[in-house]
């Protein structure tokens, strides 16, 4: 098994999206590489501690290679868009790739490479080892399974697709 972070917007999203990827064993979100110890969701949505919403992904290699898994990540992300997903905004809601198994390094590297050539533009993602991560508080775990109908930035028919993917 390997894990990588994401943060890709809203992370209720984000990880409602990984959840359905097969290979996927388990998600968890909370909030990575900000400048506090044990952030609130609170602080972070004012802005007062530099976290991201991302989401932990522990995935099996053998079954979804990681170069496979950010082609994935990256169609639920606007790869141009700066602190911004959809209609949230700040920092908090930036994107990136994360992790701590420096074995990861080349993948996304390579992974980033490719979608620079493809958009035509570097892509506004941070990436790197991951600096630390927080557990978000119990509410937030899997928001969209125990409210389907709750607010999310990646669209239905995005989500539905991850399925297949």
């Amino acid at each position: 098994m390997k894990t990588i972070y994401l943060a890709g917007g809203c992370f209720w999203g984000t990880q409602h999206f990984m959840r359905q990827i097969r290979g996927v064993t388990e998600t968890r979100v909370g909030y990575a590489n900000g400048h506090t110890d044990h952030p609130t969701y609170d602080e972070v949505k004012h802005n007062h501690t530099g976290h991201a919403e991302t989401v932990e992904v522990v995935y099996d290699e053998t079954v979804l290679p990681t170069r496979k898994l950010l082609k994935c990540y990256f169609l639920s992300v606007d790869p141009t868009s700066l602190n911004r997903q959809g209609m949230d905004f700040g920092i908090q809601y930036r994107t990136g790739i994360w992790y701590t198994d420096e074995s990861l390094a080349p993948d996304v590297e390579a992974a980033l490479q490719e979608l620079a050539a493809e958009i035509g533009c570097e892509p506004v993602i941070e990436h790197g080892p991951l600096q630390q991560f927080f557990d978000a508080e119990t509410y937030h775990q899997d928001y969209l399974v125990k409210n389907p109908a709750g607010y999310c930035h990646i669209s239905r028919e995005l989500l539905e697709k991850a399925k297949s993917l």
